[in-house]
This record gives C-alpha cells, structure tokens and sequence, in this order.
C-alpha cells in the first residue's frame, strides 16, 4: 500500500496549486479518501474527504469555497485543487484512507503561502 503525494511548493498568498496523491496496492476505488494538514507546532487538521464514487466532497470551514476535492478512480489519483491561498493554509499536505487496521497515510507534500 503506497500514498505519494506531490504538488506543493512555496506560493504567494492569493496563489493556486493543485496536490496530486498517486495511490497503489490497494483497491483505490473502494475507499473513501481524505487530505489532511499539519502546520509545525500544530495538531493534525482534516481538510477535505470525497466518496469512493467521487461523489459528496465535504470541506473543513477554513477551506470551504476555497480548496476543491476530485479523484481519478481509472489512474488511481486524488487530487486537491487549492485556490485563493492564505498564509495560514502553510502545512504538510498528506492524503489518508481509513481502513479496518488503522488510517494509511502518505508521507507529504509542503505548502507554504509567503509573500
């Protein structure tokens, strides 16, 4: 099983990046699946979960409007488009899936949003 992330880099604020998760080992299109962040000092944050249908996308507030959320079952790829970016989105981007073991995580993608 294998989540690799890859999309981030330094942008200023008012700036877009698209985050890609290439998944493998696993049957992707079953699984509902989520990004989530951690900023340094900070507890991890969810930010985005779409279905394994890419159906019914949900958003924490502090993105919402923001970010979008989209998947490629055929390639096995989630993606995160993020527009209209803010200091504080500056984190460790990660995907993750939950399954009957525990949550699988992905090692990372940094974004930082700087002037």
């Amino acid at each position: 099983v294998q989540l690799v992330e890859s999309g981030g880099a330094l942008v200023r604020p008012g700036g877009s990046l698209r985050l890609s998760c290439v998944a493998s080992g696993f049957a992707f299109s079953d699984y509902v699946m989520h990004w989530e962040r951690q900023a340094p000092g900070k507890e991890p944050e969810w930010v985005s979960s779409i279905s394994s249908g890419g159906s019914t996308p949900t958003y924490a507030d502090s993105v919402k409007g923001r970010f979008t959320i989209s998947r490629d079952n055929a390639k096995q790829v989630l993606f995160l488009q993020m527009n209209r970016l803010r200091p504080e989105d500056t984190a460790l981007y990660y995907c993750a899936f939950t399954t009957m073991k525990g949550d699988i995580r992905g090692r990372g993608t940094q974004v930082t949003v700087s002037s």
